[in-house]
């Protein structure tokens, strides 16, 4: 092979072959191209595969289609390469829109029964683990417990929780088991018999267990398996328990806790229509009776039927938002047999914002407004959750 030799001239280099000069010459060019499409890739918005992709969850790059050269295919995985570096992992997307849902956590007591659970019934990776930390602050006509004889009422709730999910494997079937530990402030007045009566506390509500399986189009999945899951229709039951644990005084009528237990049946379906989702839940709480109530008299309350829809629109990056309505009636209470004038017909509408914020870290605000009451609940809330997630190879 023939020596090139060279000498410096400037700043520059000359060779004595004109093709290694050629080929000098022309190296700058090629370099020059290629970082400007390597620069334009990633300051481009998300690609057309990723913008329709078929799983509402998942914000990948779907793979190049038959007939598209080799230089095509190339640069689709660059492109997903690059966004995992720079931007999301893929997989924080399809975690963060479907570990969202456990709103019940923020309505301690009996109120649970008027909950707003938008994606209760979604599915997400087997072995994950989830701590959630919440607030809410209700104000109007609210009690934990609304079905207590007061009239007029006018009080405020500062309440919050402490949650720990864990994503099940249930004999083929994904599932989820909630432990949740509510705190609450309340303060605020009403008639009792005509008087005016004021009252100030604060406590432990009432803890709660709750069990979830999703009997159809949701499979129980590992984190690696999850990515080329795709929802069309789930039908999913739980059940929530609350205890009778939390704070209770026989001798005032109103209190943190309601001493008496509660158990909620409920089944729900969830449909995918592109970047929309579709739910629909209907559940019944059952009382048992409270022995001690207001001087030791015997409090009962007949079971209390609900019904909500949701309409959830998902956004890139694990972002969702929902509309949220829930009907329901019953919950007639009887104290020592006698029965009260307080059966309740009530209709409610909320929203649901949730985001990731990193890929162990989301946030979820909401918010829910009374629209029609007959008794007790006419009432408007604001709250703010965080959720850490961990576990099951994420």
């Amino acid at each position: 092979m023939r020596r090139l030799n060279q000498r410096k001239i400037g700043e520059g280099v000359e060779y004595s072959s004109m093709s290694a000069r050629r080929k000098m010459l022309a190296e700058p060019d090629k370099k020059e191209r290629a970082s400007a499409k390597k620069i334009a890739e990633i300051q481009r918005p998300i690609c057309q595969e990723e913008r329709f992709h078929p799983n509402p969850n998942i914000n990948s790059i779907a793979a190049p289609r038959k007939g598209k050269t080799k230089e095509r295919t190339i640069q689709v995985r660059h492109i997903w390469l690059v966004k995992k570096k720079l931007v999301w992992p893929r997989g924080i997307e399809f975690i963060a829109a479907a570990s969202l849902a456990i709103a019940v956590i923020f309505y301690p007591g009996s109120v649970s029964a008027q909950s707003l659970e938008p994606r209760a019934y979604s599915n997400i990776p087997v072995g994950m683990n989830f701590l959630m930390l919440g607030y809410a602050y209700q104000q109007g006509d609210v009690l934990l417990d609304p079905s207590l004889p007061l009239k007029d009422v006018n009080a405020k709730i500062h309440s919050s929780a402490l949650a720990y999910v864990r994503s099940l494997d249930v004999w083929g079937k994904s599932g989820k088991v909630d432990m949740i530990v509510p705190y609450a402030w309340l303060s605020g007045s009403g008639k009792v018999g005509g008087e005016e009566r004021e009252r100030n506390i604060s406590g432990f509500a009432d803890p709660a267990l709750r069990f979830s399986v999703n009997l159809y189009g949701a499979p129980a999945l590992s984190f690696k398996d999850f990515k080329d899951y795709r929802q069309d229709t789930i039908f999913g039951v739980s059940l929530l328990v609350t205890m009778p644990f939390g704070q209770y005084d026989s001798t005032k009528l109103v209190n943190i806790g309601t001493n008496r237990w509660s158990f909620k049946p409920e089944m729900g379906i969830s449909k995918a229509l592109g970047r929309f989702t579709l739910e629909a839940a209907a559940g019944a709480t059952f009382y048992t009776k409270n022995d001690d109530f207001f001087g030791g008299k015997t409090r009962e309350q007949d079971p209390i039927y609900s019904l909500q829809g949701h309409l959830i629109y998902h956004f890139p990056r694990g972002i969702w938002a929902a509309l949220n309505a829930t009907y329901y009636t019953g919950g007639r209470t009887s104290i020592d047999g006698v029965k009260g004038d307080d059966l309740q017909r009530n209709w409610r509408l909320g929203t649901t914002l949730a985001f990731p914020v990193t890929l162990q870290h989301s946030l979820k605000l909401y918010a829910s407004t009374g629209v029609n009451t007959r008794a007790g609940g006419d009432f408007d809330m604001i709250g703010i959750a965080w959720q850490y997630r961990w576990g099951g190879g994420l």
